[in-house]
């Protein structure tokens, strides 16, 4: 080696270059959908990360849609305002004032404020919600659970609390086209007039369906589906999901988030990936590296 040659770290800095280059040429112009929550979405330092990666993303000819939760801020807001909150099966029973304080967080302070990071870190977002431009139509969703009492099953009325029924991508398409990176809040309206609040997995998994995206990323505060003995589980398909749920494997709040990653790749996603959002940059090593960080289901 000359006195001239690059520094290792230097080549190994071009080497991950260069091996992200068959993804880079696989991806260009496809869409991806992105689930951003949990605890990522509360850290400055990583939530700085998440916007870098957004950006880099739309830069290198990928167009991200981000679709946002914010269950946590919603608590914390009730709580301030001094509203209380019932659950049922883990969704928030919404009445017209829980609704009304959801929609301002959702699309008004959380959706601004990622837009915020990723124009910090230079792209150029635009907040949205399902009711605009007739993103998505919502309807009433319908839960029953059992009465020990009578041992029947019985409906329960969850208020506005509502599942997406229709996706209209015009809009997504129309920023896409025009350079611009959609954050969207997850409110729609319904047939009926009435505003609803959707669960954000289920927003995104019917957003990315709709697209057809390449690939739906599900952010979250676990590294993907772990084993009995607890090793990450990388590579998924629906049968071997069912047979996981069948023997406990996926159990808990795991359930419906694979669920959604099933019904997405159903729906015509290429690929669903459930992602530790507290690994920074955890998206770009599952995209451009040979080694993926989390669980990707596919068909």
């Amino acid at each position: 080696m000359t006195d001239h040659a690059p520094h290792p770290a230097l080549l190994a800095k071009a080497e991950t270059l260069t091996e992200a280059l068959p993804y880079l040429q696989r991806y260009a112009g496809a869409t991806f959908v992105v689930k951003y929550g949990g605890h990522a979405m509360g850290d400055p330092e990583l939530a700085r990360d998440f916007a870098e990666d957004v950006v880099l993303l739309k830069a290198v000819g990928i167009n991200p849609i981000v679709v946002h939760g914010g269950g946590p801020q919603i608590g914390r807001m009730l709580k301030r305002l001094g509203v209380e909150s019932t659950f049922v099966g883990g969704l928030r029973v919404t009445d017209k004032a829980t609704a009304e304080i959801a929609e301002m967080v959702l699309a008004g302070s959380i959706n601004k404020e990622i837009v915020a990071w990723i124009t910090a870190a230079g792209g150029k977002a635009v907040g949205i919600s399902g009711k605009d431009a007739g993103l998505v139509r919502a309807e009433k969703v319908q839960r029953t659970e059992a009465d020990p009492l009578q041992g029947i099953e019985r409906h329960v009325d969850l208020g506005f609390v509502g599942e997406p029924v229709a996706v209209d991508i015009s809009i997504l398409k129309s920023l896409a086209a025009s350079g611009f990176i959609p954050v969207v809040a997850p409110i729609a309206l319904g047939a009926d007039g009435h505003t609803y609040n959707i669960n954000a997995d289920t927003m995104a998994g019917a957003i990315a369906g709709a697209c057809g995206a390449k690939r739906f990323f599900l952010l979250t505060d676990v590294p993907g589906v772990l084993s009995k003995t607890g090793d990450l589980l990388t590579d998924l398909d629906a049968a071997r999901v069912q047979a996981l749920k069948d023997d406990g494997t996926i159990s808990g709040g795991m359930i419906p988030k694979v669920e959604t990653c099933v019904n997405a790749v159903a729906a015509g996603v290429d690929a669903a990936v459930i992602l530790d959002g507290r690994i920074p940059h955890g998206m770009l090593l599952e995209i451009f590296t040979r080694q993926g960080v989390g669980t990707l289901v596919h068909s």
